[in-house]
């Protein structure tokens, strides 16, 4: 059966949602740039787990999340020898705003690098705005997909700086060769930036971006773009309103 059918929503959904859904989905079942496919979809279902793991849950209430010792509730998908790769997951989920740089140091120094971090970055954020879609509607979550056979390509840009955040990103004139189509409409913010150490994950989140929210070509539209229901500035609202209940660093 197709997946992202939506047969069961309570309210009518836009043909470009469940199209972005599944093409995520077939992307995330695929070999990334720094990990298979089966490591992509285990960390797509620790995604889920962080959310019930009691761990997180007593640290998010510390006042340090770095103080504090103690395992995480997970699958098994991403055992030892990963657990810094189960611990950056959850702590993405459930507590993002106390990431530090000196966090992503010390990881990436233990053998996560800065690149398979930041695809690991891209797989929660884009896993996780989809679930919420469907939490929000009162809906099952998909079933993960049936990872696929394949190495990662370990492609890395050209192209790179370190002027913002915690990893190197592709700065404003870095985006030529396989890179040349990285700014939407020409601009690009650090927030477009952000997971460029990994192209295919900026492209992904641009993609599902596109159709839960607003394209970067459609941003300039301040007053109300004809595919949506609600104008702009309802828009924000609703995003400001989440951002904020998410406790979101940037």
């Amino acid at each position: 059966m197709q997946p992202f059918r939506y047969d069961d929503a309570p309210f009518p959904i836009r043909p470009d949602i469940p199209e972005a859904h599944r093409e995520f989905w077939g992307r995330l079942a695929a070999p990334g740039s720094w990990w298979t496919g089966a490591q992509r979809v285990a960390i797509a279902a620790e995604t889920r787990n962080a959310l019930a793991c009691p761990f997180c849950a007593v640290r998010k209430q510390a006042l340090s999340p770095y103080g504090l010792e103690g395992e995480h509730t997970q699958g098994g998908g991403l055992a030892p020898p990963m657990p810094s790769v189960v611990d950056a997951v959850h702590r993405i989920v459930t507590d993002p705003g106390r990431i530090t740089r000196r966090w992503v140091e010390e990881n990436t120094a233990q053998g996560l690098s800065k690149a398979a971090y930041v695809e690991l970055v891209g797989v929660v954020v884009a896993v996780f705005s989809i679930d919420e879609f469907h939490r929000a509607l009162g809906l099952a979550l998909e079933p993960l997909p049936v990872p696929r056979a394949g190495e990662p390509d370990r492609y890395q840009p050209a192209v790179l700086g370190e002027d913002i955040g915690f990893v190197p990103t592709v700065p404003p004139h870095g985006a030529v060769g396989r890179e040349a189509g990285l700014w939407p409409a020409g601009r690009s913010a650090n927030v477009i930036r952000a997971l460029t150490l990994v192209p295919q994950a900026l492209r992904d989140w641009l993609m599902l971006a596109s159709a839960q929210y607003l394209s970067v070509e459609r941003m300039a539209n301040f007053v109300k773009d004809a595919a949506r229901c609600i104008n702009r500035m309802q828009m924000e609202l609703v995003a400001a309103r989440v951002s904020a209940v998410n406790e979101c660093y940037y």
